[in-house]
């Protein structure tokens, strides 16, 4: 019998394995499908939010821990499994900002690098952009990272980790409760037995919690991407311009997103996102036209009031905790996100105040 059971192998669940693991906890991780295969592998992969200004403080602590770790986080994970996340450390373009002088006044509060750009620091930096563009928000130090290979390395990471467990295809159907206190969950081939549970399942978190008479506000938001095949260069770094983006990879592949949609479960790309994704393409860079459209796909976040995650103990049930609703930002909040409820359940001093994101009073 495990310290811990994880229910989700995301990114978020493998690095609340990863953190226990290092302070020497024995964790069994267990999904219902391979690890990271569903938000995790779906995003973007931009390690900042959109827009951050546009956030409340919980997010932006969350946020600017992460976005220091992910640069160890990175080498430490091709150095241990020899597979490469692509960190790209190349910045990113806001574009058409009809709030600078608040984002900018964000960036002096928090000690952000932003500053507004003229049009000849855009164009030598990014020439394909659109034209006519006078200026533009810079952050130099946004980072993005290609996020299914970071979870093809992480999962390595869990294999070689040797007191984690991984249990990949094998379904959670219920968690097992005994005089209030979970001891373990019961899956589609049997039941799992460990002293504490953690509840890191995405937009099934709610699912999981409903039979203990839990609602636990994380929904479904849906979103689609595309992925163009580009000649290394055509954008080189993030540019978000109208509420969407576009993000390059290192072998010159352009990902564009995303759309943001409240239909449950439904998972299925449709024509009309496929579309307005395009439009959204060529009218950032005109010159995506002549580049073929590999592929269209749709992943399904975890939504949560304001984005404000839910990190710690479940009231009412002992041994149950809940690292879930990051909405729009999961690899954006995760390193920070697993370490503080490490923190938590390891009865360790928590790298951020953990009040926020309680759920005690939010449920």
């Amino acid at each position: 019998m495990s310290d811990f059971l994880i229910v989700g192998a995301g990114v978020i669940g493998m690095l609340t394995a990863r953190e226990l693991a290092q302070a020497g906890a024995s964790v069994t991780l267990i999904d219902r499908k391979a690890c990271a295969q569903e938000s995790s592998w779906a995003g973007g992969g931009i390690v900042s939010p959109l827009y951050p200004w546009r956030y409340s403080e919980p997010v932006t602590a969350l946020a600017t821990w992460s976005q220091t770790s992910y640069i160890h986080l990175a080498q430490q994970l091709l150095e241990e499994t020899g597979l490469d996340p692509e960190l790209r450390q190349k910045g990113m373009f806001m574009v058409d900002v009809h709030d600078e002088e608040e984002a900018l006044a964000w960036g002096r509060k928090y000690h952000r690098p932003m500053e507004r750009v003229k049009s000849d620091f855009l164009y030598q930096k990014e020439p394909n952009l659109v034209a006519d563009q006078s200026s533009a928000l810079w952050m130099p130090e946004v980072s993005s990272i290609r996020n299914p290979r970071l979870g093809r390395a992480l999962r390595r990471s869990m294999e070689v980790t040797e007191n984690i467990n991984l249990v990949e295809h094998q379904t959670v159907e219920s968690l097992l409760v005994e005089n209030q206190a979970v001891i373990g969950v019961n899956t589609d081939e049997g039941a799992i037995y460990a002293d504490q549970v953690v509840v890191a399942a995405g937009a099934w978190t709610q699912e999981l919690l409903a039979p203990l008479n839990i609602d636990l506000p994380v929904e479904p938001v849906k979103g689609q991407m595309m992925l163009f095949k580009a000649p290394v260069g055509m954008i080189n770094r993030v540019v978000l311009m109208g509420g969407r983006y576009l993000i390059p990879r290192n072998d010159g592949r352009i990902l564009v997103g995303s759309t943001l949609e409240r239909v449950g479960f439904d998972k299925t790309p449709t024509e009309e996102a496929s579309a307005s994704l395009y439009e959204t393409a060529v009218s950032i860079c005109p010159a995506l036209k002549g580049c073929e459209l590999e592929h269209h796909w749709a992943g399904l976040r975890p939504g949560s009031p304001e984005g404000v995650p839910y990190i710690g103990a479940v009231p009412g049930v002992r041994n149950l905790h809940v690292n879930a609703g990051q909405f729009r930002n999961g690899l954006v909040l995760a390193p920070a996100s697993t370490r503080l409820l490490a923190d938590l359940v390891l009865g360790r001093d928590p790298v951020i105040n953990p009040e926020p994101y309680r759920l005690q009073g939010r449920i």
